[in-house]
Formats: C-alpha cells, sequence, structure tokens
C-alpha cells in the first residue's frame, strides 16, 4: 500500500510513498499516466490519486474546453469521486490555446500541489502535452497570423487538404509522419510554425531540450490488444452518441461565433459534417469509430518511442497496476 505523504515534510518518493527525508535538491517527484484514448486512464488515475493522497493534472487537449463535454470524454464530478482535477474545462471553445499555453498551465498546477503535501499526477492522452513536461521543451510564444491561416483555408478549399499536407511533409517530414492526413489543425500549424519562424517544428523542439527537466517524472501507459482497444473504441463512440453528442455540437455552434481549434477535434468535426448534411447519422458514426481508431494507433506510436514509460497492462485489476506504479 502507498503511504499519504506528509505535507510538511519533504519525502523521497521513489518507490512512491516512501518516507524517508530526500536529499537537498532531490527532484520531486510527478506521476504520468498515458496512452491511447479508451484505455481506461480516467478510472486508473482517480484510484490511484485516492490511494496516494494526489491530484490530477490533464493532459488532454479536448478536454480543456468548456462545454465540450461528451465528446471529449470529459469525466464527471461523480466520476472523480472528489479528487481535485486541474485544467478541465477552462478555456472557452472560441479561444485558442497552445501547447506553451499548457505547458505554462500545468507547470503552476503541479507546482501547486506539491506545496500542498500532494502528488501530481498528470493524466492525458496528447503526446504533445506530454512530452513538453518530461522533456522541459520551450515552445516559443508565436504570434498567430490570421491573414496567413486564412490563406492557408482558402487554398485547402480550392486544392485539398492532401495538397497542404504534402506541403508540410516537405517543410517537416519528421513531424508529419506523427500526424492524420486528416488533421487539419496540426497540418496547418506545421505551415504556420514555418511562415512565423523560419525554423519548422522539429528543429525547435531540438533545440529547446537544452533546459534541465524540473521534476522526477515517472511515466506510465496503459496497453491493450489492439482489437479488444478497438471494441472499447466503438463502445464509446456508441455511448457518446447516445449521451447526446449531436446535441451537445449543435447547442455549442448555436453559442459561439467561430471555432479556432475547438470544433476541428476528432468527434466534433464529424457532427458537423452530419449536421450540414454531407453524411447520414450511420456513416458519420463509423468515420468517428475509424478515425478515432486511428488515432489511438498514432498515440500508441508516440508514447512507445519514449524510452522511459513503463507500460501497464490494460487487461490486469486496477489495484494490480496501482502496486506496480508504487513499487510494491
Amino acid at each position: 500500500m502507498c503511504p499519504q505523504k506528509d505535507k510538511n515534510v519533504q519525502t523521497e518518493t521513489s518507490p512512491i510513498g516512501q518516507t524517508e527525508m530526500s536529499p537537498k535538491g532531490q527532484k520531486e517527484q510527478v506521476i504520468v499516466i498515458c496512452g491511447p484514448t479508451a484505455s481506461g486512464k480516467t478510472g486508473l488515475s482517480i484510484e490511484l490519486a485516492k490511494k496516494i493522497n494526489g491530484e490530477i493534472v490533464s493532459a488532454d487537449s479536448m478536454q480543456v474546453y468548456k462545454d465540450m463535454n461528451i465528446g471529449t470524454a470529459k469525466p464527471t464530478p461523480e466520476e472523480m469521486q472528489g479528487v481535485k482535477h486541474y485544467l478541465i474545462d477552462f478555456v472557452s471553445p472560441d479561444e485558442r490555446y497552445s501547447v506553451a499555453d499548457y505547458k505554462k498551465d500545468a507547470k503552476k498546477a503541479i507546482k501547486e500541489i506539491i506545496n500542498k503535501g500532494k502528488t501530481p499526477i498528470v493524466v492525458g492522452g496528447t503526446g504533445l502535452y506530454v512530452d513538453s513536461l518530461i522533456y522541459e521543451i520551450e515552445y516559443p510564444e508565436i504570434e498567430f497570423d490570421e491573414e496567413y491561416r486564412k490563406e492557408l483555408e482558402r487554398i485547402v478549399d480550392e486544392k485539398g487538404l492532401e495538397y497542404v499536407y504534402e506541403k508540410a511533409k516537405e517543410i517537416d517530414p519528421q513531424a508529419i509522419e506523427k500526424i492524420s492526413k486528416n488533421d487539419a489543425k496540426r497540418i496547418l500549424r506545421i505551415l504556420e510554425i514555418y511562415h512565423a519562424t523560419g525554423k519548422n517544428k522539429t528543429q525547435q523542439e531540438i533545440e529547446s531540450r537544452k533546459k534541465e527537466v524540473e521534476y522526477d517524472y515517472k511515466v506510465y501507459a496503459i496497453n491493450w490488444d489492439r482489437e479488444t482497444l478497438y471494441e472499447r473504441i466503438n463502445k464509446r463512440v456508441d455511448n457518446m452518441v447516445e449521451q447526446g453528442l449531436i446535441e451537445e455540437v449543435e447547442k455549442i455552434s448555436k453559442k459561439y461565433n467561430k471555432f479556432p481549434t475547438a470544433m476541428q477535434g476528432l468527434g466534433y468535426k464529424e457532427v458537423v459534417e452530419y449536421l450540414k448534411g454531407n453524411c447520414t447519422k450511420e456513416e458519420m458514426i463509423e468515420k468517428i469509430k475509424k478515425e478515432t481508431r486511428h488515432y489511438a494507433k498514432r498515440q500508441l506510436t508516440w508514447f512507445r518511442k519514449n524510452k522511459q514509460t513503463i507500460w501497464l497492462d490494460g487487461e490486469k485489476p486496477t489495484n494490480y497496476n496501482i502496486k506496480i506504479i508504487c513499487g510494491g
């Protein structure tokens, strides 16, 4: 069992919960639970937080948005079971939120949790968010060029997204490998970064990893048999539609005038196409399932490149995996 940390003393926490006094200058430990969508990150992290007196910092690029609850699988207050969550439900869907914004907010939340004498648990499937912390990547503040974005969107309308994808591939072949050909948001971002700085995204990340990592990140990821994971994804999508995903998108569309990134999110852009009459409901559902399965595959590829990741078996009981995290 993992004992709670005493908030009045700084302790060595590897394995989680040891109570020996840490050496001066010892880095505080932060647990990271990542992995593909529908792998069970939320449930595991909440049970772990209850066990070790932890609080959760989300690393999900869509759960930051207000009003977008069903399509992002945002945990409900009941599911949170009294565990405090940070960086969920605080950005308006008509605002932009960058990786640089996330890193700044996440570091602030981690520090707040540590100052309470609790253990920070970073949880989510957005690889860029996770990497910004565990590799201490500095993302330059890039001023958004609205005219250039409009020009790119015009090119997409005239020549198609695949044309712009190939342009992004020429600029940054390494970054484009991690992006779906349908992910307009990230494809355009590659071009915007290069336009604004003259350097591609991969170059900037390499140059920015020179800063020492502030915390001792213990990174875990949940793995499933591929077919089982896909079944979980398909079931989740069906549940989202039953819970009112279409109605959620309709309400958001009426409430906000513009969506810089939010409505390009997986599960939302497909519903928008359905509401425009560009596909049937059945086609929309199958498209969401297919794109989500592809996204999960990319997530697994992303997290497997992090050599420090310890993989947990999703088939095992929650308490079994908690014991592994706690070093028991």
